[in-house]
C-alpha cells in the first residue's frame, strides 16, 4: 500500500469488506483443512505442552511466551501474504488475499446453522436432539438442561457470538487492516484453547484470557449500544434493551459477555439464566423458540449496523495510521 493515496486505500479496504461479506453469504466457512482459524488450534495444540512447566510462575511466563509466539507467528505471516500479492498483482493481489483473510476472521452465514436446528428440534419436541445441538456451541453441561434453559443458552450464544463472531474482527480490520483480523482472531483462539481456569489451564492460560479481555473490551461496549438501534430497526423494544442494559451488563464474571447479553434480554423481554452463575434480564415474556429467531435478527442487524457506522468511518481513520506507519518505517 506504499504508492497509494489515502482514500485509494481506504476505497480498497472497503471493496474488501464488501467481498469477504459476499464471499460469507455465497460460500460460508471453508473446509477445515485449509481453514485458518484451525491451522491457529492446530499450532497451539502443538505448542502448549511445551510451554508448560514444573512450577506455577515458569508456566506462567511460558504462557506469555506461548501468546507473543502464536500472536506474532500469524501476524508476520499475514503481513508477507498481503505484501506478496500486492508486489506480484498489485491492487487486485492486495484485494484478492486480504478479502480471503479477513472472511476467514468472522463468520455470519454460520450462525444460522448452528442455531437454526436447535429451534427446530425445540419446535419437533426433541429435546434431547436440542441439546445435543446447543452443546455443540456453548461451555456448560446441557445433558439435563430444560427447554428454558436450551433457548437461554442459544439465545447468550447468538449475543456474545456477536462480538467474536463478527463485530472485533472487523473493528480490527477497520483499524489495521487484515492482519489486525487475524492478529484478534489468533487471540480468541488462544483463550478458547486454555484461556480456562481449571487446573490444567489456570496458569499457561491467564494471558490469554487476559488479552481476549483486554481486546474485547472496546468492540464490546459499541457494540451493545448499537444492539439497541438494531433492536429498534428489527422491531423490537430498544427502550426497554437500554434499561437491562444499563441494570445487568455487569452481572456476569465476565467484563465483556454481559453487555451484549443484557441488551439482547432486553430487546427480546426474556431473562437469560446460567444456572449457578448468572441471571440476566426480566422476565417480560416466557421464553419460546421464536425468541432464538428474533435474537438472530437482531444480530444480523447489529452487524449490518456496525458495519456501516463503526467500520466505516474507523476504516477511513484506520487507513491514515497505517499510511503514516508505513511512512514512517
Amino acid at each position: 500500500m506504499t504508492a497509494m493515496t489515502v482514500f485509494e486505500a481506504f476505497f480498497l479496504n472497503l471493496l474488501v469488506l464488501g467481498l469477504a461479506l459476499l464471499l460469507d453469504q455465497i460460500s460460508g466457512e471453508p473446509p477445515e483443512k485449509i481453514h485458518p482459524t484451525v491451522w491457529m488450534g492446530r499450532v497451539v495444540s502443538y505448542l502448549k505442552p511445551r510451554f508448560r512447566s514444573r512450577t506455577p510462575r515458569k508456566t506462567r511466563m511460558g504462557g506469555c511466551v506461548l501468546w507473543f509466539v502464536c500472536v506474532t507467528g500469524f501476524a508476520v505471516a499475514t503481513i508477507a501474504i498481503v505484501a506478496l500479492a500486492e508486489k506480484y498483482l498489485g491492487a487486485a493481489g492486495y484485494v484478492l488475499a486480504s478479502t480471503i483473510i479477513l472472511k476467514t476472521s468472522f463468520a455470519l452465514k454460520s450462525w444460522d446453522s448452528h442455531m437454526l436446528p436447535v429451534a427446530e428440534a425445540l419446535e419437533s419436541n426433541n429435546i434431547q436432539e436440542a441439546r445435543r445441538l446447543c452443546q455443540k456451541t456453548v461451555r456448560r453441561d446441557l445433558s439435563n438442561a430444560n427447554e428454558q434453559h436450551v433457548i437461554s443458552a442459544s439465545i447468550e450464544t447468538i449475543a456474545e457470538g456477536v462480538i467474536d463472531g463478527y463485530t472485533s474482527p472487523i473493528f480490527y480490520f477497520a483499524v489495521f487492516a487484515a492482519p489486525g483480523a487475524v492478529v484478534y482472531r489468533m487471540i480468541n483462539t488462544l483463550d478458547s484453547m486454555v484461556g480456562y481456569k481449571d487446573q490444567e489451564h489456570m496458569d499457561l492460560g491467564w494471558f490469554s484470557a487476559k488479552m481476549d479481555t483486554a481486546a474485547n473490551y472496546v468492540p464490546a461496549r459499541i457494540t451493545a449500544f448499537v444492539m439497541l438501534l438494531a433492536s429498534a430497526l428489527a422491531g423490537e423494544n430498544w427502550r426497554r434493551a437500554k434499561n437491562i442494559l444499563s441494570r445487568y451488563r455487569n452481572t456476569p464474571e465476565s467484563l465483556n459477555a454481559g453487555w451484549p447479553m443484557s441488551a439482547m434480554a432486553g430487546a427480546l423481554g426474556v431473562k437469560l439464566e446460567k444456572t449457578g452463575q448468572y441471571t440476566i434480564g426480566e422476565t417480560y415474556e416466557t421464553l419460546k423458540t421464536h425468541h432464538v429467531y428474533r435474537a438472530l435478527r437482531i444480530m444480523k442487524t447489529t452487524c449490518a449496523v456496525f458495519t456501516l457506522l463503526v467500520a466505516v468511518p474507523l476504516d477511513y481513520y484506520g487507513t491514515q495510521l497505517i499510511q503514516k506507519l508505513v511512512v514512517r518505517i
